[in-house]
């Protein structure tokens, strides 16, 4: 193995929809990705210690510097990633949004403002951007109040709001939903609305090295290198 060279092919430059996430092995040992959603090409990928949003404008700025025209990018709600791509079309992976606010509203809330919000949120993958935003309008006009309710702490005399959690869930998706249906702005596109198919790349990847416990990390990098090229 030490002595096989991985000869990565050249790809041809063209037009592309990006779709870019981070795997680890470890918490030192990450691979970067960045996919062609049309062809399902690997385009480029860097190992890393962490994930940075330097790190993903960078491979954003590298496949534009090599000619690709990049139609739209697809990637999770990591903070301050979506702003730095201010001239590309961004969807925001739909599957990481509904994982965003699973831990606010929990898997079986019992709030009935939580049933409805996580009813609602279970249609995300399956509607259009003006029926999702019209219910999301309804269901804070109808909770409005209940979200502003307060809890004044007897000791400091203090207030707070009494369902912080529910006021994130909503907050994240009311902030987000510019960026939840990129896809459907530009159906004409192509452009998927989850970063799936990279995710079941790492799944499938971390499966067949799964069979090959105790490489080193120079042998697993060139066994990775060899899978990401096909």
């Amino acid at each position: 193995m030490d002595l096989y060279k991985v000869t990565i092919p050249e790809r041809i430059p063209r037009k592309i929809v990006v779709l870019m996430d981070t795997t680890y092995w470890g918490r030192s040992f990450g691979l970067m990705l960045f996919k062609d959603a049309y062809t399902k090409e690997n385009l480029i990928w860097y190992y890393v210690r962490s994930e940075t949003n330097t790190l993903y404008l960078e491979g954003v700025n590298h496949l534009i510097s090599r000619g690709y025209i990049i139609v739209a990018i697809v990637c999770d709600g990591r903070k301050g990633l979506i702003g730095l791509f201010k001239n590309l079309p961004v969807q925001l992976c739909q599957f990481h949004q509904v994982a965003t606010i699973r831990p606010y509203i929990t898997k079986n809330p019992k709030m009935p403002a939580s049933i409805e919000l996580k009813s609602l949120v279970s249609l995300l993958k399956q509607t259009d951007k003006e029926s999702f935003a019209g219910g999301l309008g309804l269901w804070f006009t109808k909770w409005e109040c209940f979200l502003n309710e307060r809890t004044t702490n007897l000791e400091t005399g203090k207030s707070y709001y009494t369902h912080k959690r529910l006021r994130s869930a909503y907050r994240s998706l009311n902030t987000n939903i510019k960026w939840l249906f990129t896809w459907y702005d530009n159906f004409d596109q192509n452009t998927p609305n989850t970063t799936n198919m990279i995710d079941g790349h790492f799944s499938d990847l971390k499966n067949k090295l799964r069979n090959h416990n105790g490489l080193t990390k120079n042998r697993k990098i060139k066994f990775i290198n060899e899978f990401l090229k096909g």
